[in-house]
C-alpha cells in the first residue's frame, strides 16, 4: 500500500500489513461456515465399498449370496468432502433390514476423508430361498439421509404349500383363512363352488388373489356370496392354488333358513328344510349302489289232515287205540 507507506513514513509498511490481515479476516467472518457440511451438506455419500478408478464405486449395489443359517459380510464407504466431521447413524431397511448388523451403528468420519465401514447380514435357518432386497439407510444431522440398497440371494430347496382353514358361511360372505406352510412366497388363485339340495348353487372358476403371501404368513380373507339362497342347505368348497404345486381345500356347511313370523311357521319351514336334507342324503347314500332284491314270499304251512280226512279245527270223536270185539 503506497498510500500508507507515504503517509506514515518509514512506519507505513507495518499498518499496511496489520490493515491487510485485519480485512482478511473480515472476509473469511462473512464467509458461510462450512458446519452445514458436518450436518450432512449436500457434498457427502455413501456407498458400496470396492475397487473403482479415481476412487469411485462401480457398484450400484451391495450384492450377498448364502444359505440359511450363515453370515455374509461386505462394507459400505461413507466420503466426507467437508472441512469438518461427519457423524452419520446407520441402519437396515427393507426386507433384508432386520438382520443387517453393523460394525458401528454411530460413524464419525474426519474431514475430507473417506471411511470404509464393514457389515454383516446374518440369514437365519429359515431364510426363504430365493431374491429379497433391502437397504443401508445412512442418516446425517439435519434431517438428511443417503441408501445403500442391498440385494440377497438365498439357495436351498423351495417348498411350496398352502392351507385353506377356518372357513365359515354367514349369510351372503364367506370367511375363510390362508396361510402360506412353506418357505417360498405365494401368489394364490381361488375357485368357489356351493351345492344345494337340488344341484349346484355358486360356481366361481379359478382367479388371482391381489396378494402375495410370505412365508408363514396367514391371511383372512372374505368371499362375497350376495345371491345366497333363502332356504337351503348349502355345502361351500373352497379350492386354492399357487406357483410351484402349492394346492388347498376348505369346505364348510350351513343351513339356509328365512325367519318366520310365528313359532309355527318357523316349525314347519324346518320341518321341510329337514326332509330335503334327508331326501338328498338318501339319493347321495344310494347313488352307484345295487338295490337289495325283496325277499322270497314266505312258503304257506303244511295242512294237517286227520286219517280219516276230516279238517283239525273240527277232529270229532278221538280213535280208540285198540278195536273192541
Amino acid at each position: 500500500m503506497p498510500v500508507l507507506s507515504g503517509l506514515y513514513g518509514p512506519y507505513g509498511r507495518g499498518v499496511a500489513a496489520v490493515l491487510t490481515t485485519a480485512l482478511v479476516a473480515l472476509l473469511l467472518a462473512l464467509l458461510p461456515a462450512p458446519a452445514a457440511a458436518a450436518e450432512g451438506g449436500p457434498g457427502w455419500t455413501v456407498r458400496p465399498a470396492g475397487g473403482g478408478s479415481a476412487g469411485r464405486d462401480v457398484r450400484p449395489y451391495a450384492y450377498l449370496e448364502g444359505v440359511p443359517d450363515s453370515v455374509l459380510r461386505d462394507r459400505i464407504s461413507v466420503t466426507n468432502p467437508a472441512r469438518t466431521p461427519l457423524t452419520v447413524r446407520l441402519r437396515g431397511d427393507g426386507r433384508a433390514g432386520p438382520w443387517l448388523r453393523f460394525a458401528a451403528r454411530t460413524v464419525t468420519v474426519p474431514a475430507r476423508t473417506r471411511a470404509d465401514v464393514p457389515f454383516a447380514l446374518a440369514l437365519p435357518d429359515n431364510a426363504p430361498p430365493g431374491d429379497l432386497a433391502g437397504e443401508i439407510v445412512a442418516a446425517a444431522g439435519g434431517g438428511t439421509e443417503r441408501r445403500v440398497p442391498v440385494r440377497v440371494r438365498v439357495g436351498g430347496p423351495t417348498l411350496a404349500a398352502l392351507t385353506v382353514e377356518d372357513v365359515e358361511v354367514s349369510g351372503g360372505t364367506v370367511r375363510y383363512a390362508l396361510v402360506n406352510r412353506g418357505n417360498t412366497p405365494l401368489r394364490p388363485r381361488l375357485a368357489v363352488r356351493a351345492d344345494g339340495v337340488f344341484g349346484v348353487l355358486l360356481d366361481r372358476p379359478e382367479r388371482p388373489l391381489p396378494l402375495e403371501l410370505a412365508p408363514g404368513r396367514r391371511v383372512e380373507l372374505t368371499e362375497p356370496w350376495p345371491d345366497a339362497p333363502a332356504l337351503d342347505s348349502v355345502t361351500v368348497r373352497l379350492r386354492v392354488a399357487a406357483e410351484g404345486g402349492a394346492r388347498g381345500e376348505g369346505v364348510a356347511s350351513a343351513a339356509y333358513v328365512p325367519m318366520a313370523p310365528v313359532a309355527g311357521g318357523g316349525l314347519l319351514v324346518l320341518g321341510a328344510l329337514a326332509v330335503l336334507g334327508t331326501g338328498a342324503h338318501r339319493r347321495r347314500r344310494t347313488r352307484g349302489e345295487p338295490q337289495a332284491s325283496a325277499p322270497p314270499p314266505a312258503a304257506p304251512a303244511p295242512a294237517v289232515v286227520a286219517e280219516d280226512g276230516r279238517s283239525p279245527r273240527n277232529p270229532g270223536p278221538l280213535a280208540r287205540t285198540g278195536a273192541e270185539s
